[in-house]
């Protein structure tokens, strides 16, 4: 009798057992670890009312190809000015990297330092992107205002880390220039006052970007989906569009459910693109990123790890990135996907784990509940492109990794220009839009890439 109870407990521990962070970080963690390898964000959504329609219809005026936010915000915008439209997802609705992303939004102006834009694009175009970068996040916050999407949108700043001594002082004066150039307000927090911000001695200070958001990405999702399902929108998932031709002045657009004629293509694939459009197969290369999730924490410890409650990341070369979740007492921790190993495993979220603990070790003893992973789209030179083929389909993608804004940005002005607005132009309309030189090859060497950007990280050059 005792044996059974104790093989039934032993049962019961298993079916339940949850890795620590300090398990996974030292991989000690067991292989019957029950963690979800699905995104946190999808247990707030019912993923059955993303299936969408079943009825593809024969003629629409514009297609949609990619369910994420810039299709969808693309769609809606079309919607709202008398357009038929049909989206169409060889997933889920939202399946990529638009319900997988960690919900950060800032004005899309991360990428380079200003002087460093400004050396590559001139001073003129580089002041035109940076403030369109902050109307990029304006916009998203109206979107989100005038829809009634309830999706936990909140301004709540950013926190960027200085990882060495040296990025501080680097990243003070690209503040400065940042406010020369784009007005855009920030302030420095030096290292002596940094507790007020995040509890750890791991950074030494950082600058602090009050105006940027955050918000639950997949109830963001589903709120635009069901505006445009309201709007009399179609969003057909697991309908892959499998070929695109010209058929004089209209589009073919071949699926597994049949073909449908439009007036005009929109492409919105971003991370997910692949060889469909082969002119734009050829500019974009996928990175993985990856994120986990911890179990709730006790309101003391989360209250004194984040006090402000804000996004955060920091200055290395392959960062990572975190926040508290917006509906639990939770910590997201992001950043790269591990390289080598398999997906959807331990070993793809270790280093995680193994960072978020350098950071935070009183999170040593914390269960990680979720972990997943999602597809950025990289463009040859980090920026995002929209415009036309040379066939004529539209297209808006390759966000680098901070499309939460640019996409809904993106989304919405590509769908002007499809309805030929002048509202439509952007400051990135006239930017070259190059591909990547021996494209397989890239996509292949992102991993060693990635590793040799480490090993400066760590080695400091």
């Amino acid at each position: 009798m005792m044996e059974a109870k104790k093989r039934m407990q032993l049962a019961n521990e298993q079916a339940t057992y949850l890795p620590t962070a300090r398990e996974l970080a030292d991989g000690s963690a067991r292989a019957s670890a029950r963690l979800s390898f699905s995104p946190y964000w999808w247990e707030a959504v019912s993923r059955e009312a993303e299936d969408g329609d079943s009825f593809l219809p024969r003629r629409c005026d514009v297609v949609v190809v990619g369910s994420g936010f810039t299709g969808l915000s693309g769609a809606l915008t079309l919607l709202r000015n008398g357009r038929q439209v049909v989206v169409i997802e060889r997933g889920r609705a939202g399946f990529g990297a638009s319900t997988r992303n960690g919900g950060q939004i800032g004005s899309g102006n991360q990428k380079f330092r200003v002087k460093k834009l400004i050396a590559i694009r001139g001073r003129k175009k580089a002041e035109e992107m940076l403030r369109e970068g902050t109307r990029m996040l304006d916009h998203i916050a109206a979107l989100i205002s005038q829809e009634k999407i309830e999706c936990h949108f909140r301004r709540c700043g950013r926190f960027r880390a200085a990882v060495r001594s040296e990025h501080y002082e680097a990243m003070a004066q690209d503040m400065r220039d940042l406010k020369d150039i784009a007005g855009v307000e920030s302030s420095m927090v030096p290292r002596s006052e940094q507790s007020a911000e995040i509890d750890t001695d791991c950074f030494f200070g950082g600058s602090l970007l009050p105006n940027d958001a955050s918000l639950h990405p997949a109830l963001y999702h589903a709120g635009l989906l069901d505006r445009i399902k309201a709007a009399g929108g179609k969003v057909l998932a697991y309908t892959p569009a499998r070929h695109i031709t010209r058929a004089g002045p209209d589009f073919q657009v071949a699926t597994n459910r049949g073909v449908i004629v439009a007036k005009d293509v929109v492409i919105a694939t971003n991370g997910y693109t692949d060889g469909l459009v082969p002119e734009l197969g050829r500019r974009i290369v996928p990175i993985g990123s990856a994120l986990i999730a911890t179990d709730e924490l006790p309101a003391t410890l989360f209250d004194r790890l984040l006090p402000r409650n804000r996004v955060y990341g920091n200055t290395n070369r392959v960062f990572f990135y975190f926040r508290g979740a917006p509906d639990a007492r939770r910590i997201i921790w992001g950043g790269r996907v591990g390289r080598l190993v398999p997906a959807q495993s331990l070993a793809a979220v270790r280093h995680l784990a193994g960072d978020m603990l350098h950071v935070f070790p009183d999170l040593k003893d914390i269960a990680i509940t979720h972990a997943w992973d999602g597809q950025i789209g990289y463009t040859y030179d980090e920026v995002p492109h929209i415009g036309c083929t040379r066939d004529g389909i539209h297209y808006a993608l390759g966000y680098c990794g901070t499309g939460v804004s640019r996409a809904t940005y993106f989304g919405t002005k590509i769908a002007l220009k499809v309805l030929d607005k002048p509202e439509g132009r952007t400051s990135f309309d006239d930017l070259t839009f190059p591909a990547y030189p021996a494209h397989p090859v890239a996509k292949h060497a992102v991993p060693f890439v990635e590793t040799w950007y480490r090993i400066r990280d760590a080695a400091n050059f």
